[in-house]
């Protein structure tokens, strides 16, 4: 922890359980616990699970012109965006090359809320405000709970009315157990969940009380890392890990353009004047490569970095693997060559550990292709 300078009021939650909060985004994370994270990632998928993902870090952006710094920083369009619905959207520096993503939430007519993780957000959103009537506060003292799984909402609604009519990506202010929260039905695993928004000082009392009373609906506390399996399964990167800044290019600096990333949806359709969008649009059809999955033999999971090749030649390598005990597939995300992202390319991945594991390329998400889970109605 010794580049951390944020602090979570859950330290001492996360060190009973097993954890040496090592450092994400300069604050002291539960990356690890005790327990089995296979159970953890069980428990998400078929119950709900708590997790501490206080590391994001919360901005906020107020004033007159506070739709207008968004609209120069990121790649979604604000006028579409009403009070008390959220987006996720993207953000690339002067060469169109993606530096963060962020979910954007619409607190009020003039008032925003910016959650990313450990990426250029911040900067881009100050430098996009000088000279603006804006302001824009960093929150270290808002904490973030997320609760996830399909038990979420069954859990909740005894708490917060109206929360099981709440849609996907809008959020709601309100209170739980006598503590202001907003909660926002967003989340980082695919399934229907529920993001807590509350004070430090009420983080602890909140965390206890949903384990204490969710223990019997099998809720459990889950470490940050569950994430990684729960992503891998449902497409969902996470900077810099799947990036260039991770995995290099053999002749040029870091920096992926969203096509490349797959995640030039995040675009407002004929959006201009954002930062990179010239070179943006211009760098369509220029791919150097793909972030594509791969369903790979067996249920040993190759490591993070570990290449891949195709007829002898190395063209690639696997950025996030896991074998899921409830679906019984092993799949990766990796970074592949523009001629392999399909599905049926035959490919080896070269494990340090195990050795090589045949691999078939194939589209993502595994997991829930149609996002029915995560967007469910009732």
């Amino acid at each position: 922890m010794t580049n951390s300078w944020r602090f979570s009021t859950l330290g001492d939650r996360h060190r009973a359980l097993g954890s040496n909060l090592e450092d994400w985004s300069g604050m002291g994370t539960a990356w690890s616990y005790d327990g089995d994270p296979d159970a953890e990632y069980m428990a998400i998928r078929t119950k709900a699970g708590l997790m501490d993902v206080s590391g994001l870090k919360k901005v906020h952006i107020t004033g007159p012109a506070a739709s207008h710094v968004i609209e120069r920083a990121t790649t979604r369009n604000m006028e579409k965006l009403m009070p008390g619905r959220s987006v996720y959207a993207t953000m690339l520096n002067d060469a169109g090359k993606f530096i963060d993503d962020c979910v954007i939430y619409r607190t009020g007519p003039n008032a925003f809320m910016v959650v990313h993780g450990s990426g250029g957000a911040h900067e881009q959103l100050t430098m996009a405000a000088t000279g603006r009537d804006v302001a824009i506060r960093f929150d270290d003292n808002l904490h973030d709970l997320s609760l996830q799984g399909p038990l979420a909402v069954d859990y909740l609604e005894k708490h917060v009315p109206g929360i099981r009519q709440l849609p996907y990506f809008a959020q709601m202010q309100t209170s739980l157990f006598g503590k202001p929260a907003m909660i926002s039905r967003t989340g980082y695993t695919g399934e229907r969940g529920y993001e807590l928004f509350v004070r430090g000082q009420d983080a602890p009392m909140i965390w206890d009380r949903i384990l204490d009373e969710g223990k019997s609906m099998g809720i459990i506390p889950c470490r940050f890392t569950t994430l990684d399996m729960l992503r891998t399964e449902s497409y969902l990167l996470f900077f810099p890990f799947d990036n260039s800044e991770m995995y290099p290019f053999d002749n040029e600096g870091p920096g992926d353009t969203l096509w490349e990333l797959g995640l030039d949806f995040t675009v407002s359709p004929g959006k201009v004047g954002f930062r990179g969008a010239e070179e943006h649009y211009r760098l369509k059809g220029k791919e150097r490569f793909k972030i594509w999955g791969l369903k790979l033999e067996g249920t040993n999971v190759p490591g993070n970095g570990a290449p891949v090749f195709q007829n002898g030649k190395k063209v690639g390598v696997v950025t996030q693997a896991m074998y899921s005990p409830l679906n019984k597939h092993n799949i990766a995300i990796a970074r592949l060559p523009v001629d392999c992202a399909n599905n049926g390319t035959k490919l080896v991945v070269n494990c340090a550990t195990h050795g090589e594991i045949a691999a078939t390329s194939h589209s993502m998400p595994f997991y829930d292709v149609e996002k029915k889970r995560r967007t469910a109605k009732d």
